[in-house]
């Protein structure tokens, strides 16, 4: 086989392989078009106005199956999420994430300086056992957007 007909044969399968690829994205569209995003929170005064962020987020998309959205909160913000001290506000609208499928993180390192622990948060956490900002980070690694209001 000359040079030439090599060249050509590799075009033409690369061609094939990039159709297929495009092929494969155009026929499940909401897979592909569906935003990743992970908010942090760790300021107390920014507590509810990250949670109306997310909520304005959720609504904006058109709902909770246009989104996935996760939560990663440390420092002195978890305070606002021990169940004995969350106010009814707060308390609502976690609830409605966690049914929305909103990931919501409690750094590790935060609960234990707290000495506070899963069970004490409102329902719906889970533990970023190896700290929250490691978790931020798995997270942008996995292609979610990070912001941080």
């Amino acid at each position: 086989m000359n040079r030439r007909n090599i060249l050509w044969s590799t075009v033409s399968a690369l061609g094939a392989a990039l159709a297929a690829s495009r092929a494969k994205a155009a026929a499940d569209p909401a897979k592909s078009d569906k935003l990743k995003v992970v908010y942090h929170l760790s300021d107390a005064e920014k507590v509810n106005f990250v949670l109306g962020n997310i909520q304005n987020h959720i609504d904006g998309v058109g709902g909770p199956d246009h989104v996935t959205i996760a939560l990663v909160i440390h420092g002195p913000a978890l305070k606002a999420f021990h169940a004995a001290q969350a106010n009814p506000d707060i308390s609502k609208r976690v609830g409605e994430f966690s049914k929305d499928g909103v990931e919501l993180a409690a750094c590790g390192n935060t609960m234990k300086a707290q000495n506070v622990t899963l069970k004490e948060l409102l329902p719906g956490f889970v533990s970023a056992e190896r700290g929250g900002v490691v978790r931020l980070a798995e997270l942008q690694s996995q292609g979610y957007l990070y912001l941080r209001p």
